[in-house]
């Protein structure tokens, strides 16, 4: 992908603001009185027993939505895509992904490390798998929804 190219789908991301994996509802945040919403970091971790925050909308609803997920060491998902685009931030810890074609069949050495700090935008359709291997990893999502997972199947 070119320059112009690269700087043109980070623009869109930031015009749109932003499809995730379905998970059990977490902590949902809830404007003040003028619609802000505002959270600091404690505001931002997932209660106990959960493993995400919601913090605008829903990837099931139509329109946009933002959420933290906390990956447990050792925990990963296999082979999918989502119908619609995401917009990923490595908040905390080492993500390690694998994207593409060559994604649709699951081989843990083809994934690549994301460290904190790090973005990922993910295009509609775009097949991937992702892990949080010795470590816990919190990742923020956001996307239009609603949102479609399909699984692929594999061999493995």
């Amino acid at each position: 992908m070119t320059r112009s190219a690269t700087i043109r789908w980070v623009c869109c991301a930031f015009v749109m603001l932003l499809s995730t994996i379905s998970l059990a509802s977490g902590q949902t945040l809830t404007p003040d009185a003028d619609g802000f919403i505002v959270a600091n970091p404690e505001d931002l971790q997932p209660p106990e027993g959960s493993r995400s925050v919601r913090i605008l909308g829903r990837s099931s609803e139509s329109g946009m939505y933002i959420m933290r997920i906390t990956f447990a060491a050792g925990t990963g998902t296999r082979p999918h895509f989502h119908d619609q685009a995401r917009y990923i931030t490595v908040i905390e810890g080492t993500w390690w992904v694998a994207l593409g074609p060559e994604a649709s069949t699951y081989d843990p050495d083809k994934m690549i490390p994301m460290k904190a700090g790090s973005f990922l935008f993910e295009p509609p359709n775009g097949i991937h798998y992702d892990q949080a291997r010795d470590e816990a990893v919190t990742v923020q999502i956001m996307g239009m929804g609603p949102v479609k997972t399909t699984r692929i199947e594999t061999d493995q």
